[in-house]
């Protein structure tokens, strides 16, 4: 059987170079953390012809919808950062939802791009596609060697057949395409909805509420003693074009910081920066979800990129943005 991280039998004959800055760019999922980020590092870097659609504009699960975007915009490059996101009680609750509409999203803007002649494409994923108890730091080439973690495993098949679907394009097209697997991303434009959010941006809301209302404690799931890797999703933007511009090949790309924290330290460090100056309790009925997820991101070295961006001074800038932002968040 052939291995997925490493199919030998990849077609595509491309020399990375610097992007078309005149070319025409879809961002699919623009208004998102990730997305937006994006999009301010192209406008940062000079692209002139950006595209974008919110989901109230265009419907990514809309196959036909999706394929007449396509014929009008005609785009040469995309990044595919559109996703149905959410964190352990929303994966948990709703694994229908995020396995259908994540299928579905890749499915026709993949398809789309082939049928539209999309030179160059980056799908990205989530480093919970690796195995539960994946050996650390994890390694690209861990893919489908393993159980995945049950509170997300939905979420994470659709993400491993996205790049399943860019090795399979890659063969069969010969086009030069490529996906990236980021790490626990945070910071501007993140959700911080108490019952959508990931664990950090959750964390930073529970955190300031407290600090504002005077309130004695704070309570956390689990046991605090995951170890998680975060990367700010500006360096997530910087990497992205990065790849862009200096990477070809089928096996997907870890980005991420190399480093990673406990639950519990991180849960400190957002209170000393809130200025939360209470107690924190925790609830153990609760799941800690996998044991530890650090991503090797020796192959990211190798392409020549490393992050920049500090956890605490990454973590002031996001309270600073959740604290001028906080009246119109989603709920």
């Amino acid at each position: 059987m052939t291995d997925a991280a490493t199919d030998t039998r990849d077609q595509v004959d491309f020399t990375p170079a610097a992007l078309d800055r005149d070319a025409r760019f879809y961002v699919a999922g623009h208004r998102g953390l990730v997305g937006s980020a994006i999009w301010r590092r192209l406008e940062a870097e000079g692209f002139t012809d950006l595209v974008g659609q919110s989901s109230a504009e265009l419907d990514l699960k809309d196959r036909d919808a999706v394929f007449a975007f396509f014929a009008e915009t005609t785009p040469r490059y995309v990044v595919l950062a559109a996703a149905k996101v959410g964190g352990i009680l929303a994966n948990s609750t709703y694994p229908v939802d995020f396995l259908s509409d994540n299928l579905r999203i890749q499915v026709n803007v993949l398809d789309a791009a082939l049928k539209y002649g999309v030179e160059r494409v980056l799908f990205l994923g989530s480093s919970c596609i690796y195995p539960r108890l994946a050996p650390q730091p994890i390694r690209e080439n861990t893919l489908l060697t393993g159980h995945l973690e049950p509170t997300n495993d939905a979420y994470a098949i659709a993400k491993i057949a996205g790049i399943l679907q860019i090795q399979a394009i890659r063969r069969q097209y010969g086009l030069p395409w490529i996906s990236a697997m980021p790490t626990n991303l945070y910071g501007p434009g993140d959700n911080f909805s108490p019952t959508g959010s990931h664990v950090l941006p959750a964390l930073i809301r529970r955190y300031d509420e407290a600090a504002q209302s005077g309130a004695v404690s704070v309570t956390n799931w689990g046991t605090g003693t995951p170890r998680r890797e975060f990367l700010h999703v500006d360096d997530m933007a910087e990497a992205c074009l990065h790849l862009l511009e200096h990477y070809d090949g089928p096996e997907q790309v870890n980005v991420g910081t190399g480093r990673d924290v406990t639950i519990r330290e991180i849960a400190e460090t957002i209170a000393r920066v809130v200025g939360f100056t209470g107690t924190t309790e925790w609830d153990t009925d609760k799941p800690d979800g996998t044991p530890q997820k650090l991503l090797d991101v020796s192959k990211l070295a190798q392409a020549g990129w490393t992050a920049k961006i500090g956890l605490e001074d990454g973590l002031r800038s996001t309270v600073q943005w959740y604290r001028e932002h906080a009246h119109s968040l989603r709920e």
